[in-house]
Order: structure tokens, then sequence, then C-alpha cells
């Protein structure tokens, strides 16, 4: 529901697939990038919740997987980027949300999962073999980029230690099934009749017991670990913002340099009294000082 006056409509309902958000992401990433916008990056792609949906339907996991996934992409993705004054105001935006059919999003496995993370790093690399250096001359800037390197550096390794505490909880788990596995056919085949039924008891323990241990890791890893890999990916969006600024420092720079050289040439044609090139040369610095 919505009282903007961009809309159509007050209230909406459209179905979407994955692949709708990461071709919105990457449909505001073209427009908006260049102008420092922060694009909240779309969830990670989880290829093994995938993989129970299209495989296991019966399975009550998959159903799980479905509604927190359902509920990142809602809560998480798509209330920022409604949230934000100028993405809530693109027509990609309100196609999103008021379209009953959308053209189905291609080439969108880049923008999903790690795809994003390496292509935020490209970028960064990108920026990094650039030849000159850009000096930065606003400490605001300075500082703001130092603590967002530093907080995402932080997240990072938090991201590895609670994914290995998910792992360890898996492992866990799947230790505890064999071990009641094992007391079930041990008591199976047990003379005594008292051990025989107390390890069968103890067979019903250790399986709820992986039971719990299965709900643990599933709920570190929805609710810690996705969570903490999007403010990385979140992190890694309001980077991106500041190496656009050195790219256009940069862009600017080559654009001065261009502009010197057209100025050198034009005092050469000067001096070698060439006035059929001359009026050409002033056309090409025109253009440049309005570049640069």
């Amino acid at each position: 529901m919505t009282t903007l006056p961009a809309f159509h409509n007050k209230t909406f309902s459209v179905r979407r697939r994955f692949s709708d958000f990461l071709g919105l992401y990457e449909k505001l990433a073209i427009k908006h990038n260049l102008l420092g916008c922060i694009i909240p990056p779309p969830p990670q792609k989880s290829v093994v919740g995938m993989t129970k949906v299209k495989v296991g339907k019966e399975d009550p996991s998959s159903d799980d997987f479905v509604e927190k996934r359902r509920a990142a992409l809602e809560s998480r993705y798509l209330q920022r980027v409604v949230s934000h004054p100028v993405l809530q105001q693109d027509c990609n935006v309100q196609e999103f949300l008021e379209r009953e059919e959308l053209p189905r999003a291609v080439n969108t496995q880049a923008l999903s999962g790690s795809g994003f993370l390496k292509m935020i790093n490209k970028a960064s690399d990108a920026v990094n073999k650039m030849t000159v250096k850009m000096n930065e001359s606003d400490n605001w800037f300075e500082s703001k980029l130092q603590e967002v390197e530093n907080e995402q550096q932080l997240l990072r390794r938090l991201h590895v230690s609670v994914n290995s505490l998910v792992n360890h909880r898996k492992e866990l788990c799947t230790n505890t099934a064999m071990f009641a596995k094992s007391l079930v056919m041990l008591g199976s085949v047990e003379e005594n009749s008292v051990l025989s039924c107390a390890l069968s008891e103890l067979a019903k323990v250790e399986d709820k017991l992986q039971q719990l241990y299965q709900q643990q890791a599933l709920s570190d890893f929805f609710i810690l670990t996705e969570l903490l890999a999007d403010y990385v990916r979140l992190l890694g969006a309001v980077q991106g913002c500041f190496e656009q600024r050195t790219k256009a420092w940069h862009r600017w720079q080559e654009a001065q340099s261009t502009l010197q050289k057209k100025r050198e040439a034009e005092a050469k044609l000067l001096w070698s009294n060439k006035p059929d090139k001359l009026q050409q040369a002033k056309e090409e610095i025109a253009e440049v000082t309005a570049i640069a």
C-alpha cells in the first residue's frame, strides 16, 4: 500500500521470480550508480536451497527456505529500495511493483551471491590499477571510506566465523543421526530386554537432539549467516559509490590532459600559420572544455 502520487494504484499485488529482483537491481545500478546512489544489493542465491525446492517439494525445509527467501526479498531488499527517496521514483521500481507480467530477466547470474562480490572486487581492482592515484582532498570522504573498509573487513571475519559455526552444527547433526541409528541397531540385537529398551529410549533422545541441531543450523544460516552476508554486500555497494567518485576524478584528469594537448596543438597551428586547421582546433578545444 502506498500514497505516493507516482504510482497508479494505492494497493497492488504481483508475483515475482528471484531473477526479476536481480533484473531490477541491474536496471537501477546502470541508471543510478554514476549519480552516487547506494543501490541495495539483492540477497544471495542459495544453490542448496533452490535444489531442495525443485527436488524435494514435500520436504518441510524447502517450504521454510521459500518463506525465508521471501522475507529476505520483501523485508530487506525491497523495503530498502522503496524507502530510498530517489529509487522509489524510478519508473523501473514502479513497473516492478505494478505491472502484472515482466519480461524475463536474462544474464543475472553474475549479480547473485558470490558473483556480486566478484563484481565489486573487480571494480576495486580496476580503480587500484589506475596509473595516477587520487589524492583525496576532502577529509570527510577519506575517513568515511576507511570506516566502511574497516567495517567490511570485520563483518567478513564474523561471517566466516559464523559460517564455521553453521558447518560445525551440521556436522554435529550428521554424527548424532549416525549415533542414533547405531543405538537402534545395537538395541535390536541386544538379548537383555532391559538394556535393549534403554538403548531404544536413548536412540529416541539422540534422534530428537539431531532434529534440534538441524533446526539450530538452519536458524544460524538464515538468521545470522545470510544477514551478515547481506550487510557485507551492502557495504560493498557503499564502497562502490566511493569508487565512482575516484573514477569521476580520473575522467576529469583525462579530460584535463586532453585539453592541454589540444591547446598545445592550437599553439603550433598559430605558430606555423595554418588558419585552415585552426578553426577545427578551436572547436575541439571548446568540446573538450565543456567536458573538463
